[in-house]
């Protein structure tokens, strides 16, 4: 038997406050947005739809934007309040409970207006943890239709080093205009990435192919592969590149990774 200790995960969610709906894988169907001939035969966008979990708001809220001050309201609340700093209801007496002594009183904030105006920083209610050498693509969920009145900024976080709350940006676009985050609706879509693909090492490792002139015999056969046969077969199989993809992916599973 061996005594070597079990890989990491991937990646590990902590919850810190507990009316936070857990963590899902995200789906091809990109939450059931889809158009149905979309989730049939367009494997990049069910592939990318299904890249990484989706992250919920831990409460419903409400936000207001006056073109200056942000209001904000929720469940019980009973009226719009001025937003500046915003601690999860009852969230701060629980974390002092729980936290050792001198980790007291450091609860995050929930939700928060900064300086800029209309952005907003709001917390997920998670602290999350990825393997050694991945890192968190934090983003707005893939393929599904956004918000009309907010847009999500993208960031990559080195979640195998900082353990800390996992937070967004948000940016409102529409004034005097509720704005409702529903906790049944995915906010985020959290993406592990290995380090090294972001690393400017392998991005700056490129290559311009100006024009035509350039392409060699090789590129000529792939595109009549990809693109001349499929259309010039007397009956044009639909979806040959997501059957074709899935099939190699099974393929890959039955083998396991390349030694």
């Amino acid at each position: 038997m061996s005594d070597s200790a079990p890989a990491p995960k991937l990646i590990t969610f902590h919850r810190f406050v507990p009316e936070a709906r857990f963590p899902m894988r995200a789906d091809r169907s990109a939450a059931g947005s889809l158009p149905t001939r979309a989730f049939r035969y367009c494997e990049p966008a069910t592939s990318a739809a299904a890249f990484g979990y989706y992250l919920f708001p831990p409460t419903s809220f409400t936000l207001m934007w006056d073109g200056h001050t942000v209001r904000w309201s929720f469940q019980g609340a009973g009226q719009w309040q001025p937003l500046t700093a915003a601690q999860f209801p009852g969230f701060r007496d629980r974390f002092d409970a729980a936290a050792p002594e001198e980790i007291k009183e450091f609860s995050p904030p929930f939700v928060g207006a900064l300086q800029e105006p209309g952005l907003i920083q709001l917390w997920t209610g998670y602290v999350i943890r990825t393997a050694p050498g991945w890192s968190s693509l934090v983003r707005a969920p893939a393929n599904i239709p956004r918000h009309g009145g907010y847009e999500t900024f993208e960031g990559i976080v080195e979640t195998d080093r900082w353990f800390g709350p996992l937070i967004i940006n948000l940016r409102l676009t529409k004034t005097d205009f509720p704005i409702e985050f529903r906790a049944d609706f995915p906010l985020i879509q959290v993406q592990p990435l290995p380090r090294q693909a972001y690393d400017d090492a392998h991005l700056n490792n490129y290559e311009i192919v100006p024009d035509l002139a350039g392409l060699r015999p090789e590129d000529w056969d792939a595109y009549y592969d990809t693109v001349v046969r499929p259309n010039t077969q007397e009956n044009r199989p639909r979806g040959h590149y997501a059957a074709a993809a899935r099939k190699r992916r099974a393929q890959e599973e039955r083998e396991g990774p390349a030694s």
